[in-house]
């Protein structure tokens, strides 16, 4: 039982006089606080040695009081130098670990010589002499210790080589003063010891709290890090998103503000993805957002006249910063680099999609002076594309900025207008193309100002449409066309024009019901005719107002057939009545064989379906033959009419009735 206590013991004093090698942290931090007071702790032993060797030096031989505190001294200027160095020097764990277990024998190996070469001295002095002997050695140790606080063992080693023969050799001179100084000494190290064990521990342990808060530190860094990521990133196509790119547009704008070049802002919109979205759902609709992201991406990062920045704003949207003092042939170049890639076809789980891309660019200095505005004139030659060059780059111009400004007055006047005084009604008819009898009546808006006077539909229409008023605009036209359909035969159709936002409205529609049933004018008497632009925006909602409005019993006829978004799925799914040929094919139909194929197929497919086909834009009596000829229903166009108010409708019809009797008298005559 006493073996195994004696073990313990020795065990446990070998723990407190050996360097843990299981901490590198704290290792380091060892060394990194001895490279700055271990040359202390030298300047402390050569300091007070030497001025224990002045006074010994005549008292005692040269050997002894000359010679062993020079070469004791030149050591630790040496060690003193080499330990100054340490302060830049990258040290392995190892080395670390082997330096401090060098100090560790160091620092008993001089502290047994120096404390036998200072007790050697004491027999020489006189009383003044040893008194310096004793407080050189009582005063060294105690600075030694406090420069070797931070490596306990090295701070024990030192304490008891140096105390322990100090206590007993002053103990033993017999002196009760020199006993009293021992005693005194021995308490004052016991003392020492155990502050030295309650500051290694601490020590110990504000190293351990600090890898601790270095470890949150650099977890706090990595969440941050992936909160900027995430802030910054697009989730869906992992490209930067609206946030990203507007703090890289405002440091390329600043950057080109400074150094006085060129700096552009593109916006691309992917012309057709909506039908697509709405066809085949969201996940594939997701699916070729990343992949026209993915294509956008390669088609930029190869383009080499400039360093271009991409961002995905939002929905189809994608948004450019080009830097690098692009020109007005750069940025077309990187319009066709990227239109290229998105129009080639996307592989949809055994189904293909085609879909293109509108871009609009705009060019700092010549464009906008602010990155603000920048963009907003991106964004107008975005919608300039989309209307006019659909599929194709647009970059803003002087004449687009003369748009916007016209586009602003017509927005201000529209909504200080008088609708029901200023807006008026024009009416074309649709004849029946066999018998050349008007059949209906398109509707047809005019706006009359009083400061800019007549503004064409395709103005105020969509200026309407921005500003909010196109609902009370529908309105007040619609109120005057069924004012005008009751002084009409009771035969007489009304084909009146809905905007997207009527249709997608569901107050909208309630509004239209509430309108019809109001005016006294039969529902079977009236055709409301969508758009394909519509028909997209909203597929769900305006399947619900078609149906809504075929419920009560009025027509609805698709507009403007094939230059929109429709798919036929789209048609199929729509309880349609009518199908309107857009007059671009009509205009060359017996001059391009594409176009008179395109007519023919849709007129084919309209009686497929059991829908009337209505072909708009007639000007000739060659495209009224060939109308007839591929099967088209109804004709619309200035070969028949011009629009006309509606005080001229009554007369039209009269003539046109007068010219049926004549004809048909003709035709009795002919066979009599």
């Amino acid at each position: 039982m006493r073996l195994a206590n004696v073990k313990s013991i020795a065990a446990a004093a070998g723990r407190l006089f050996r360097i843990p090698d299981d901490n590198p942290d704290l290792m380091r931090a060892q060394f990194k606080a001895f490279v700055k007071q271990v040359p202390l702790l030298y300047f402390i032993l050569v300091t007070n040695s030497l001025a224990v060797c002045f006074t010994f030096a005549p008292l005692a031989p040269a050997w002894q009081s000359v010679a062993i505190p020079v070469a004791l001294s030149a050591f630790c200027v040496v060690r003193m130098v080499w330990w100054l160095q340490q302060g830049d020097v990258p040290r392995s764990d190892e080395e670390v670990l082997r330096y401090l277990r060098l100090t560790n024998r160091l620092g008993v190996v001089l502290a047994a010589s120096f404390v036998c070469w200072g007790l050697s001295l004491y027999p020489y002095g006189d009383a003044f002499a040893k008194g310096q002997v004793a407080f050189y050695v009582a005063l060294t140790v105690i600075g030694c210790i406090f420069c070797l606080m931070h490596l306990r063992s090295a701070a024990l080693g030192v304490t008891l080589v140096v105390n322990v023969p100090y206590v007993v050799f002053f103990f033993l001179q017999g002196e009760p003063t020199l006993k009293a100084v021992a005693i005194n000494h021995a308490l004052v190290s016991a003392a020492m010891i155990t502050v030295l064990f309650i500051y290694y521990r601490d020590f110990a342990d504000l190293v351990a709290s600090r890898k601790t808060l270095i470890a949150k530190q650099a977890e706090t860094q990595a969440l941050s890090d992936e909160n900027f990521h995430l802030a910054n990133r697009d989730a869906l196509t992992e490209l930067p998103n609206r946030r990203r790119f507007f703090a890289d547009l405002h440091g390329a704008f600043t950057a080109a503000e400074t150094a006085g070049t060129r700096l552009a802002v593109g916006i691309i919109d992917l012309d057709g993805f909506k039908p697509v979205n709405d066809t085949y759902g969201h996940t594939v609709g997701d699916r070729v957002l990343i992949e026209a992201g993915r294509r956008i991406a390669e088609a930029c990062a190869g383009f080499c006249a400039c360093r271009v920045l991409l961002a995905r704003l939002g929905g189809d949207e994608f948004g450019l910063v080009i830097c690098g003092d692009p020109t007005e042939d750069d940025l077309l170049a990187l319009g066709r680099a990227i239109g290229d890639p998105v129009r080639l076809p996307y592989q949809l789980d055994g189904a293909h999609a085609a879909i293109s891309c509108s871009i609009g660019f705009a060019l700092y200095p010549s464009a906008a002076d602010t990155e603000e505005a920048l963009y907003e004139c991106a964004d107008y030659a975005l919608y300039h594309a989309k209307r006019h060059q659909r599929g194709h780059a647009v970059i803003f111009s002087a004449e687009h900025e003369a748009q916007i400004r016209s586009r602003g007055i017509i927005e201000h006047l529209l909504q200080a207008a008088d609708l029901g005084a200023e807006m008026s009604l024009a009416f074309q008819p649709i004849v029946d193309a066999a018998t050349e009898r008007t059949e209906a009546f398109e509707v047809l808006a005019r706006w009359n100002n009083p400061k800019l006077g007549p503004v064409s539909p395709g103005d105020f229409i969509p200026a309407a449409e921005r500003v909010g008023l196109i609902g009370s605009l529908t309105q007040v036209l619609l109120e005057k066309a069924l004012a005008a359909v009751k002084t009409w035969p009771d035969h007489i159709r009304m084909s009146f024009n809905l905007s997207a936002q009527d249709i997608c409205s569901p107050d909208g529609v309630l509004q239209l019901i509430a309108t019809v049933h109001g005016s006294g004018v039969p529902p079977r008497r009236i055709d409301f005719e969508i758009t394909e632009t519509a028909v997209a925006f909203d597929f769900a909602q305006a399947q619900q107002a078609v149906t809504a409005l075929k419920t009560i019993g009025c027509g609805v006829s698709l507009d403007d057939f094939g230059t929109g978004y429709s798919s036929l799925s789209h048609v199929h799914c729509l309880p349609l009545d009518k199908i309107k040929i857009d007059r671009s094919f009509v205009a060359d139909i017996n001059d391009n064989a594409v176009s008179n194929k395109i007519v023919k197929s849709l007129a084919s497919l309209c009686a497929d379906m059991d829908l009337t086909c209505v072909a708009e834009g007639v000007e000739t009596r060659e495209q009224l033959d060939s109308l007839r000829r591929l099967g088209c229903d109804l004709i619309q166009g200035y070969y028949f009419a011009k629009p006309m108010p509606a005080d001229a409708v009554a007369g039209y019809l009269a003539r046109e009735a007068q010219k049926s009797a004549l004809a048909a008298a003709a035709a009795h005559g002919a066979i009599v």
